[in-house]
């Protein structure tokens, strides 16, 4: 069987007035969301360029620019199947799908299992095939300092 594999990484700003959205599920009562030019969903985007890593498909800031006004407020779970569909046209699937968010507040242990849900129904695959997995900075840095929030990911994707 063949297989690859590709990593991602995303980064944004808390910022008031804006809602908080990880892995397609807003989460109650944040008081501060994530900043940026579409939903800021961070797990999702660092997902979406494992798989466009994976398949050799460029990144995420080529594919979907924020100077694009068609990107403003994109619901990242929609640019997720966009993404599956063209891996699928390269001649892939997702074989499986691991990533983690770093930040200090609010915890969100409680909405993992939502996360993984959403994000496997956007990636159409099975729940047994996405791991989300979450830690704090340990008070170091800007993210440590709650003024931000960073995912990892990492996609192994297989022939189809």
């Amino acid at each position: 069987m063949t297989a690859r594999a590709g990593i991602g990484y995303d980064s944004h700003r808390l910022e008031a007035g804006r809602r908080l959205v990880l892995g397609g599920v807003e989460i109650p009562g944040a008081e501060l969301g994530l900043a940026g030019h579409s939903d800021a969903d961070a797990l999702t985007h660092a997902v979406i360029d494992a798989l466009l890593g994976a398949a050799g498909l460029g990144d995420i800031g080529a594919r979907y620019p924020d100077t694009d006004e068609r990107w403003r407020d994109a619901d990242s779970i929609e640019l997720l199947r966009d993404v599956v569909a063209a891996v699928a046209a390269a001649g892939w699937r997702v074989g499986n799908v691991d990533a983690t968010v770093v930040c200090e507040a609010p915890k969100l242990g409680p909405h993992r299992a939502a996360m993984v849900a959403t994000l496997a129904a956007g990636l159409g695959v099975g729940e047994g095939v996405v791991n989300v997995k979450f830690t704090t900075n340990e008070r170091m840095g800007p993210i440590g300092r709650g003024e931000g929030i960073a995912a990892l990911a990492t996609a192994t994707l297989v022939a189809a």
